[in-house]
């Protein structure tokens, strides 16, 4: 698992760190039962505050995508495939909301904004 924080981007750390984790999870990258690092030891390689990836744990302990245990450390959820699913198909929606709005601000109708979609999706099956 490799983490990068970006100085550039507008979410916080925690956010950064919580994201890309949760993407490595949910992709696959990373199984049920894997280990995660230490709080204490990705503050140390990412250079943050050990108060900034703990709340990045916190948020992806609610979320049931890790679980952590005391003295042994985090580990990715065992939660079903119908759960990540879910999951995944929940923060896909909530990015088709954030579209639908930005559409409507450049006053595209749906229409517009499906062959806009099709004209993507074909151009992302080509590469």
């Amino acid at each position: 698992m490799n983490i990068i924080i970006s100085n550039a981007s507008s979410d916080p750390i925690y956010i950064q760190i919580m994201n890309q984790i949760r993407q490595s999870i949910l992709s696959g990258e990373l199984q049920a039962g894997d280990s995660l690092p230490s709080i204490r030891q990705l503050a140390k390689d990412l250079q943050v505050s050990v108060i900034t990836t703990k709340r990045a744990y916190e948020e992806l302990e609610k979320e049931s995508l890790i679980d952590s245990v005391v003295g042994k450390g985090s580990f990715v959820s065992g939660a079903n495939k119908d759960f990540i699913r879910e999951q995944r198909m929940k923060r896909l929606e909530e990015k088709m909301i954030e579209i639908i709005r930005d559409s409507k601000e450049l006053s595209m109708n749906q229409q517009d904004v499906l062959e806009h979609l099709t004209l993507l999706f074909e151009e992302e099956q080509t590469s």
